[in-house]
């Protein structure tokens, strides 16, 4: 396996990893029999100021991790792995890692600037695929 299908796999385990950290609050702030049922209607209450962050950064992965996915796809695919490209996706990957706890603490500018980081790295990746 390629370094950076190890870092896909790795961001795949964040996304879950995620996703648990923001259930438990999410089901506390809502009620559990909101969460679990049809949700026709309205929630009850709004998150807190907290979990809403936790949600948008939940949600933000998912965005960043389909153009990651589509680098790791065509670093591999096309052969082109190589020390740089593997280093970009462990920097994407850490850059996931960092900017949960910088959105969720509302670390301005600092998430945006993870973010920055964890974009260019895709796009490094893709750019080196190419060349």
């Amino acid at each position: 396996m390629t370094p950076e299908l190890i870092a896909l796999a790795l961001a795949g385990l964040l996304q879950v990893a995620q996703l648990m950290i923001l259930s438990i609050p999410a089901n506390m702030e809502l009620s559990s029999r909101w969460t679990a049922g049809t949700r026709d209607t309205p929630p009850p209450n709004e998150l807190s100021t907290f979990t809403a962050r936790l949600k948008r950064a939940f949600e933000n992965h998912f965005e960043g991790l389909i153009l990651f996915t589509i680098a790791v796809v065509v670093v591999t695919l096309g052969g082109q792995s190589t020390l740089f490209t593997a280093l970009c996706a462990f920097t994407y990957l850490g850059a996931r890692i960092l900017y949960v706890p910088a959105y969720a603490y509302g670390w301005t500018p600092w998430r945006s600037v993870i973010w920055t980081v964890g974009f260019f790295a895709t796009v490094a990746m893709l750019i080196a695929a190419l060349i």
